[in-house]
């Protein structure tokens, strides 16, 4: 790979060429994340190569987006990053990912092997957390703090509460997974109840994130870490994390390289780079998740960041059978109100 590559800048260098490598990603990669620290990295490693990030909304509607664009043949993309292991299956079934080769992504090796979720050599992991309830202990009394899901029914808590759309939004699928592995068939029913407690279903995270930290709401469906990052970025322990029943749900994102893409190499050089120690020190405070690389230190004021004692999933492959159902009866539930 080092032989290619010095050849491939020698070409870019002697005529000229600019090359592009079209990361299609998630908003709050982009506007909160690592993306410009990445950005920087690859072109200094590859001159004369623009790394450009195509980011328009959360990771779900930009999984759609770049499904739609594979099917007409068009999509400039050549890398994905932000598939959940939730989502894998759609993607997988739509052929949106071409094997990687593991000897060109070095630091792959080391990554864990439980975070590992794609058995297909298709997808690996660059992040993980956990998603659940967060709220804002200077404005939600501590007898109104949810113990239970069922506690989030509760009549005082009416319009008090933000949560994202599992159509267009990871957490969101998370959390509507969530209810659906607590609840069983009754599922349906919980979320009847639950509806005249939101405030609003946003598209995406930094939606309903920016409606909590703007006090509208005192609680949203956010992250496990979000007590390190009150700590953290605010110096208090304002933004509470709450672990209902015990449980979060457990969720792995994962990056891979885009069927057809003209820039393999490019493509596995950029892999290789996320999951350096450089780029994974920057994960816990840019996308506050847990770093996929077991070699990453986190930093001071992690220890606030929560591990649940039960971390809840549900089987990517029944997600992958039932999921189009699920959301047509949720969906029929919102029109019906």
């Amino acid at each position: 790979m080092r032989k290619f590559l010095g050849v491939l800048l020698a070409m870019v260098a002697v005529c000229g060429w600019a090359k592009e490598l079209v990361v299609y990603t998630y908003d709050s990669f982009v506007s909160w994340g690592p993306a410009l620290a990445i950005k920087e990295r690859f072109e200094a490693m590859f001159p004369g190569v623009q790394l450009v990030w195509v980011a328009v909304g959360d990771s779900s509607e930009m999984l759609s987006r770049l499904i739609a664009e594979l099917r007409l043949g068009e999509t400039r993309a050549d890398v994905f990053l932000g598939v959940g292991d939730m989502e894998f299956p759609r993607a997988l079934a739509h052929g949106v990912f071409q094997p990687y080769d593991p000897e060109k992504i070095p630091n792959l090796m080391d990554v864990p092997a439980a975070l590992i979720f794609d058995q297909t050599g298709r997808v690996l992991p660059y992040d993980h957390g956990y998603v659940t309830f967060v709220y804002d202990s200077e404005l939600l009394p501590g007898e109104l703090v949810p113990k239970t899901l069922d506690d989030l029914l509760r009549p005082e808590l009416k319009g008090k509460i933000v949560i994202e759309d599992p159509r267009t939004s990871s957490p969101g699928l998370a959390f509507f997974l969530w209810t659906i592995a607590r609840y069983g068939e009754g599922w349906l029913d919980y979320w009847r109840k639950l509806i005249p407690n939101l405030l609003t279903i946003t598209k995406g995270w930094s939606e309903a994130y920016d409606i909590f930290l703007a006090g509208e709401a005192p609680i949203v469906l956010s992250y496990s870490t979000d007590t390190a990052y009150s700590y953290i970025e605010h110096g208090s322990l304002r933004y509470q994390v709450i672990t209902p029943n015990g449980e979060a749900y457990r969720q792995i994102e994962g990056m891979g390289i885009v069927s057809g893409t003209d820039e393999p190499e490019l493509a596995h050089a950029f892999l290789n780079l996320v999951l350096s120690v450089e780029i994974q020190e920057l994960i816990p405070t840019t996308q506050w998740m847990f770093p996929a690389n077991a070699r990453a230190k986190l930093p001071a004021g992690y220890e606030y960041a929560v591990i649940p004692e039960r971390p809840v999933f549900i089987d990517p492959q029944l997600v992958q059978e039932k999921l189009e159902e699920w959301l047509s009866l949720w969906q029929s539930l919102l029109i019906g109100r």
